[in-house]
C-alpha cells in the first residue's frame, strides 16, 4: 500500500523552525516527525525519532494535510461538567468569604466537612471532601489555618515574647559567647 502523501507547501526547514518556536511540546514533536518524513526518512523511522508510533504519525499527516501546522495541536477534551453552575459557585465563594456565624452554624471556622454539608443542603449536590477541595482551588480559595494556642497559655508572657523582652535563658548564652571570644588567640 502506498504511503499517505504529505502536503508540500511547507519545506522541512520551515517545519523544523516552527517546531523550535512551538510552545506546545507535542505539536513540536509532530512537526519534527513530518519534517523527517519530508526529508526522505521512512515513516517508521521518522516516528521513532520523534518518540511516537507510526500510527500517531499517520494521524498527524492527516491532520496536517487538512488543517496545516495549526491542526497538529491536541484537541480540547471536554471533561466532566461542573456540578455547580457559575452562579452557585459565586454564591458558595461569597458564603465562604463571609465566614461562619458561631451561633447559627455552630463552628468558628469553616472545615471542608461543614462546607460539603452546606453544599448538599443548599444545592442538592453531593461532594466528597477531596472534590470540594479541588473546587475551592479552582475558585482561588486556599486553606488557611489559625495558629494553634495552648488553652493555659499566659497572654502577658506572649506579649513580652513578641516585644523581644529578654527571658531567663538569654543570659546564659551571652556568657558562653563572651568566654569563647576571650579564648581566641590572634593568628
Amino acid at each position: 500500500m502506498a504511503a499517505l502523501q504529505i502536503r508540500q507547501d511547507y519545506s522541512p526547514a520551515e517545519l523544523r523552525q516552527r517546531a523550535v518556536r512551538e510552545r506546545d511540546h507535542r505539536a513540536g514533536l509532530r512537526l519534527l516527525a513530518l519534517a523527517s518524513a519530508l526529508e526522505g526518512k521512512t515513516r517508521s523511522e521518522a516516528a521513532r525519532l520523534a518518540g511516537m508510533e507510526r500510527q500517531a504519525l499517520r494521524d498527524a499527516v492527516l491532520r496536517f494535510n487538512a488543517e496545516g501546522p495549526e491542526g497538529l495541536h491536541d484537541r480540547p477534551r471536554p471533561g466532566r461538567p461542573e456540578r455547580l453552575s457559575e452562579g452557585q459557585q459565586a454564591a458558595l465563594k461569597g458564603h465562604i468569604l463571609r465566614g461562619p456565624d458561631p451561633e447559627r452554624d455552630g463552628v468558628s471556622a469553616w472545615r471542608l466537612v461543614d462546607l460539603c454539608d452546606h453544599v448538599e443542603r443548599r444545592y442538592g449536590v453531593r461532594y466528597s471532601v477531596w472534590g470540594l477541595s479541588c473546587l475551592l482551588q479552582r475558585l482561588n480559595l486556599s486553606r488557611q489555618k489559625t495558629r494553634p494556642s495552648h488553652p493555659k497559655g499566659d497572654a502577658a508572657v506572649k506579649a513580652a515574647f513578641k516585644k523581644g523582652a529578654p527571658g531567663p535563658a538569654s543570659g546564659r548564652r551571652g556568657r558562653a559567647s563572651q568566654s569563647a571570644a576571650s579564648s581566641l588567640v590572634p593568628g
